[in-house]
């Protein structure tokens, strides 16, 4: 997936990834408010490796830490813009995220997602939910606690 690099590889001492606080440069703080880091994504569209609308393309290394509720995300292409995204983004749990995910999933349809694009626009314009409420972006995901 391409995009654009909005954080430093910055490791502490021990080798780990500092948090992204840290690494979150000015230039990557000022594109990720814009939604702008997003732009090349529409590169893997043209391609066909992504869809417009779909669940939002997470880290591969979060794949073995799919539930069999969560793992239904990658029933549809992954998305520029999702069902998440555009109700409630990085504001809101892994857990929730991925229940709009599999909701999505059960309900596509081609007015949904207009529904999503207009409702993306719309957040791209008043700049909702870019951070969580404890990171400038969003915690990791470290698994569920229960298999949904």
């Amino acid at each position: 997936m391409d995009k654009f690099r909005t954080r430093t590889d910055e490791k502490d001492e021990n080798g780990w990834l500092r948090p992204n606080s840290v690494r979150l440069t000015k230039f990557g703080r000022r594109l990720r408010s814009t939604s702008i880091d997003e732009l090349p994504e529409l590169f893997n569209i043209l391609v066909g490796a992504m869809s417009i609308v779909g669940p939002r393309p997470l880290l591969i290394q979060y794949l073995k830490l799919y539930n069999d509720h969560q793992k239904r995300r990658h029933e549809v292409r992954p998305g520029l813009s999702g069902y998440a995204q555009v109700n409630g983004r990085n504001a809101i749990s892994w857990e929730d995220k991925f229940n709009l995910d599999v909701e999505y999933v059960d309900n596509v349809s081609f007015i949904g997602d207009w529904k999503i694009i207009l409702l993306t626009i719309k957040k791209v314009f008043v700049k909702e939910g870019i951070s969580s409420n404890t990171s400038v972006t969003m915690e990791p995901f470290r698994g569920s606690k229960v298999d949904s």
